[in-house]
């Protein structure tokens, strides 16, 4: 088991960062891939970015360029950092886990069995 809580999310303007940062339990997450998904209202949950147990890293191409995925397995901690937000980015932002060690990173939301919370990026133009 283990418990994911998402932090930093916030409103800001287009043009700003933000970081998030989601904090695990459990004494295995230095081994497991960690993603960062996002849901606006009325759409379906969707992958942003992903990074895995050995910190290779994927994005989504909407956000290629401008979001950067870390971990940092002293601490249990996976950060997305958001530079040049746009109205677009606004969603609820999730972190995720699938506790399966060792494995690559995966994209669809039903890959993974632990979620977050969220927490919420408002992104005003």
């Amino acid at each position: 088991q283990v418990q994911l809580v998402e932090s930093g999310g916030g409103l800001v303007q287009a043009g700003d960062s933000l970081r998030l940062s989601c904090a695990a339990s459990g004494d295995t997450f230095s081994m497991d891939a960690m993603g960062w998904f996002r849901q606006a209202p009325g759409k379906e949950r969707e992958f942003v970015a992903g990074i895995s147990w050995s910190s290779v890293t994927h994005y989504a191409d909407s956000v290629k360029g401008r979001f950067t995925i870390s971990r940092d397995n002293a601490k249990n901690t996976v950060y997305l950092q958001m530079n040049t937000l746009k109205p677009e980015d606004t969603a609820v932002y999730y972190c995720a886990t699938d506790l399966r060690p060792f494995g690559p990173i995966r994209t669809g939301p039903s890959e993974y069995r632990y979620w977050g919370q969220g927490t919420q990026v408002t992104v005003s133009s």
